[in-house]
């Protein structure tokens, strides 16, 4: 009695192939590709989300080629294909770091700096890298990483493994989503560039009434203070907000 191994050649391409593209997605997308995460986690999970992801993607992937050439082209395609939308992906929680550096200078805070956990390197506000590591947690605690898998699926739909790559289209669309992350993140912090503009001018006035006074000096640790204050008073609709706008972003890319 012998055994074919015929099937195992196509079987190996088809795996490489979805986890070129889903590899290369894990290691780039919000909550589940971040840097604080370990490489062998995230590369373990991409293994075992590939091995899940075969039966349902096999039937629509193409044949592997006779030759090497073609073989390594769609590898570079799914490699491609993988940085485009991981990297457009990404644009999407850059609201968080927007919003915590204008918070962090409207409350005088801006110079309180600390090793971004996200961004390892990088000094980033203490009350930026407090909303990033915040919205990681909201993002699994109501699981909108359910709703980034899906979209790793219906990529397939987007993009096919023989399509050409539609750098125009991935263009317009990072460039949309980087507009919506910055717009959002301005809507994040928008009460309090209307506070520190209230408190600055009410600092400018008293000190053109009492010109001996020491305006500023006094009034930083109010500052802080109102500033905190609000913050915590705010946390729950800012973080809120952030959510929709996550939810809103995945669904557009998944469905795109």
């Amino acid at each position: 009695m012998t055994v074919s191994l015929n099937w195992l050649p196509e079987v190996a391409f088809t795996f490489l192939l979805i986890f070129a593209r889903v590899g290369t997605l894990l290691m780039l997308i919000p909550a589940l590709g971040e840097p604080s995460i370990p490489s062998r986690l995230r590369l373990t999970f991409a293994l075992a989300l590939t091995l899940v992801l075969y039966p349902l993607l096999s039937s629509s992937l193409p044949k592997p080629p006779a030759d090497l050439g073609p073989l390594g082209l769609l590898i570079l395609h799914e490699i491609a294909v993988g940085l485009i939308l991981g990297g457009i992906t990404r644009l999407i929680v850059m609201a968080t770091d927007v919003a915590g550096a204008i918070i962090a200078f409207q409350t005088g805070l801006s110079v309180a700096q600390a090793a971004d956990p996200n961004e390892p390197g990088i000094q980033g506000a203490v009350i930026g890298n407090f909303l990033s590591m915040l919205g990681i947690t909201l993002i699994f605690a109501t699981d909108l990483h359910h709703l980034a898998l899906a979209a790793i699926v219906d990529s397939y739909k987007m993009i096919a493994p023989t399509d050409s790559l539609m750098v125009s289209d991935a263009m317009q669309m990072a460039l949309r989503t980087l507009t919506q992350g910055f717009s959002i993140g301005v809507q994040m912090a928008a009460p309090f560039i209307v506070f520190g503009l209230v408190f600055n001018v009410g600092l400018g006035i008293l000190g053109r009434l009492m010109p001996a006074l020491q305006v500023y000096f006094l009034a930083m640790p109010g500052n802080i203070f109102v500033g905190l204050l609000l913050f915590a008073f705010l946390l729950t609709m800012i973080m809120g907000w952030y959510l929709t706008h996550v939810q809103a972003s995945l669904a557009f890319i998944g469905g795109s």
